[in-house]
């Protein structure tokens, strides 16, 4: 990176939670913020406090519904029109839903918020990502995918049905959309080493935030018998992950509290790696955007 060339980070989710906390304090460092969120009411107000945090006043909000293919690529293209570089994406925006819900584009929105949006909107933005990283020092630009230790519960996937469309479950869709963030992160680790480009998933840990509200009546009551965190301190790991020089020496691994934490097993199978991507690819290809 040039001498005076601002870093630039990318947040999704930074409507509120953790997402906001990490925007806040990304801002506060001197970086250029890019911050994306759903909520109309809730965005204006981040806005706000991502500026007041900012030492530039270099802030830009884009509503978008990110379980959604066509305004996740509109962001894609609205992201590309303002930088010509991205230092750091932080996938943090996603979702949980007590019952099956099929988007208008024909997705179960458990995982295209948790994982289709997320994986359309990296690959989109990879040319960016790129440039920051030519000439750059190894792995000081990041993808940094929000994660949970329900990714930790999630079983073998199932190619026939990854979407979980025949046989719904409201958690295991959620540990699934989970999962694939973290073999999402290792397969961006894979592809991106020769390219100076680092990934990692995180599990943030239980915070307080009204991001239980939306999910099952089984999944609230084990969340609230949790000693909660509150959004700051979840936001510790995602921050620590985007800024410190120790964090470029790992790659494509999982973080809790600073420190790398045993994942879900299939994040060592290739193999299942490689297909969830190769899927992906084409769940993403019938939105037509």
């Amino acid at each position: 990176m040039a001498a005076g060339t601002q870093r630039v980070a990318v947040v999704t989710g930074a409507s509120s939670g953790i997402g906001k906390e990490t925007a806040k304090a990304l801002a506060a460092q001197g970086w250029r913020i890019i911050a994306i969120g759903r909520d109309p009411g809730r965005c204006a107000a981040a806005e706000k406090e991502i500026r007041a945090a900012s030492t530039t006043g270099k802030v830009d909000m884009i509503r978008a519904d990110l379980a959604l293919m066509a305004d996740t690529a509109r962001v894609a293209r609205e992201i590309a029109a303002i930088t010509d570089r991205i230092d750091v994406l932080v996938n943090n925006a996603g979702g949980i839903t007590k019952h099956q819900v099929i988007t208008s584009e024909g997705y179960e929105e458990n995982f295209a918020s948790n994982h289709l949006g997320p994986f359309l909107l990296t690959t989109r933005l990879l040319p960016l990502l790129r440039r920051a990283a030519t000439g750059a020092p190894h792995g000081s630009v990041r993808i940094i995918n929000t994660s949970s230790d329900a990714s930790e519960y999630a079983k073998a996937l199932d190619w026939n049905d990854l979407q979980m469309l025949e046989n719904f479950n409201a958690g295991a869709a959620y540990c699934r959309g989970k999962l694939a963030n973290v073999l999402f992160a290792r397969g961006l680790a894979d592809r991106l080493a020769n390219d100076g480009i680092v990934a990692y998933s995180v599990h943030p840990g239980p915070v307080d935030t009204n991001f239980i509200t939306y999910a099952d009546e089984s999944t609230q009551a084990h969340i609230r018998r949790l000693a909660l965190l509150t959004p700051a301190q979840g936001a510790d790991t995602l921050i620590w992950l985007a800024t410190t020089k120790e964090a470029e020496q790992s790659n494509g691994g999982y973080f809790f509290e600073r420190k790398p934490r045993k994942a879900n097993p299939l994040i060592d199978d290739v193999a299942c790696v490689e297909r969830l991507w190769a899927e992906s690819e084409k769940l993403v290809a019938r939105a037509g955007v």
